[in-house]
């Protein structure tokens, strides 16, 4: 599209949303990791938008919750009107009178890009003054139908949800009004102030425009839109619940024909901002949100958890939390492992069974194997912590760092108490308490000597039976 052409686009987002029963404005609510209204901005963009404008509630509930380039207006009923059209009314500022308007609601995730930009075309293509969005429905429900003349043009917009309020006839039509449209900019400007409020609910409705300019004696057109869910919005969580298995299952298709293996999509949940190399694998059970990234090759679940990770080529992830960490190509963790915020496996390192890893640096081909907790820890390359060795890396008061050099092995049950540096080559012994720094190529032991008391069972058992006497 030419940015001549490019369309102002205005998304109405000033409805309070009270069945969604929250403090939080519905089009801010997540889908998919992206807030609903994130999804039409992104629709906006993807059509080439020239300007972009919100119209919010008048206490601006949206300021600082989206895009710098986007811009918020207030919808204040004494001066624009209740209803879509006082909505579209209070935008009226930023119409360009050359260039096409496209209204988007903020409730309506599911319209893309794409489909703004075919319903651009049609508008471009047949002369039109306004464009309707239509879909085909096989149940079209109480959704207002379109009716189109003989020569293809929108006649008018009936709507049902009122008995009497269409024929029979029009009851059976099955294309409906998916509630996106396109005006000429200047044919918007004329017509939109001759809105009025004289109906039931005392509201300025923008589809009235229609009937304007069809009596102007300008035409107005539809484009029927590829896949019938574009008309769902939400107005409750219910609603939202249906819309959020709708994309996610578009996600889940765009990684299926990237060449990323989704073994089970159905128990799958992937966020909107997730990135997936072709030839990854993604097990049953696994949530992977937020800017999670995984390269090629690499096997994540089965029921793992990813929160803006990053898991490198060939790493496996197999029943396991990571937040915030970098699993380096050839890592492997889990199973039952926690790796939390500022964690780096570095090449083939190992984080095994019931182990958690917190702010630390694991060098490559190091291994904490199981029943550990590292952190706040930077860990050289060969290195193998044995069972349960422990960072204290807490004094009541501040956080230290513990060193531990290159090709280092732990005992069982060794703890390490921060701040501590362990040498290149060290050994330390089971079930030592590590205080001081051990030198390169040394075994540090730190632990009481074994006493064995002879007889103790046989006394033992002698105090137990004078105690039941």
């Amino acid at each position: 599209m030419s940015t001549e052409h490019a369309p102002t686009v205005i998304v109405l987002a000033a409805g309070r949303g009270t069945r969604m029963r929250s403090t939080t404005p519905k089009v801010l609510h997540d889908l998919c990791g992206v807030p609903l209204i994130g999804w039409v901005l992104r629709a906006a963009e993807g059509a080439g938008a020239h300007r972009t404008v919100v119209v919010d509630q008048p206490a601006r509930v949206l300021d600082g919750h989206l895009p710098e380039h986007v811009e918020i207006v207030e919808q204040h009923a004494d001066r624009h009107g209740d209803g879509t059209g006082g909505a579209v009314t209070a935008a009226l500022d930023a119409v360009d009178p050359g260039r096409p308007v496209v209204v988007l609601t903020g409730d309506a995730p599911l319209v893309t890009g794409e489909v703004v930009r075919a319903l651009l075309a049609t508008h471009a293509a047949e002369g039109n003054a306004a464009t309707v969005l239509s879909a085909e429905l096989a149940d079209p429900g109480q959704l207002g139908r379109v009716v189109r003349d003989a020569d293809g043009a929108v006649a008018k917009i009936v709507e049902t949800k009122v008995a009497g309020d269409a024929t029979d006839e029009e009851l059976l039509i099955r294309e409906v009004n998916a509630g996106v449209y396109c005006f000429s900019g200047d044919r918007l400007l004329d017509a939109l102030p001759r809105v009025g409020d004289g109906n039931a609910q005392g509201e300025r409705y923008l589809p009235d425009v229609l009937g304007i300019l069809r009596a102007d004696g300008h035409r107005v057109g539809a484009h029927r839109a590829p896949v019938p869910e574009i008309v769902l919005g939400v107005n409750d969580r219910a609603e939202l619940a249906v819309v959020r298995e709708v994309a996610q299952a578009r996600i889940h298709q765009e990684h299926l024909r990237a060449g990323v293996t989704v073994v089970q999509p159905a128990s799958t949940t992937i966020d909107a901002g997730v990135t997936i190399e072709p030839d990854a694998t993604i097990e049953p059970g696994c949530v992977l949100r937020g800017a999670t990234t995984i390269a090629a090759g690499a096997v994540v679940g089965p029921h793992t958890t990813a929160i803006d990770a990053t898991i490198g080529a060939g790493a496996t992830v197999l029943h396991s939390h990571v937040v915030g960490a970098t699993a380096e190509p050839g890592a492997t963790i889990g199973p039952f492992s926690y790796l939390r915020p500022g964690t780096v496996l570095r090449e083939g390192a190992k984080a095994g069974a019931f182990v958690e890893i917190k702010n630390s640096d694991v060098g490559a081909g190091s291994k904490v194997p199981h029943l550990s907790y590292i952190g706040d820890a930077d860990v050289g390359p060969g290195t193998n912590l044995g069972a349960a060795t422990i960072t204290a890396n807490y004094d009541g008061h501040r956080k230290h760092r513990t060193t531990i050099g290159a090709r280092v092995r732990t005992g069982v049950d060794t703890t390490l108490v921060a701040p501590v540096e362990v040498g290149d080559d060290a050994y330390t012994g089971a079930g030592s308490v590590v205080t001081k720094d051990v030198p390169d190529g040394a075994l540090g032991i730190a632990r009481a000597r074994q006493k064995n008391l002879d007889g103790y069972a046989e006394q033992a058992a002698a105090r137990a039976a004078d105690a039941a006497s």
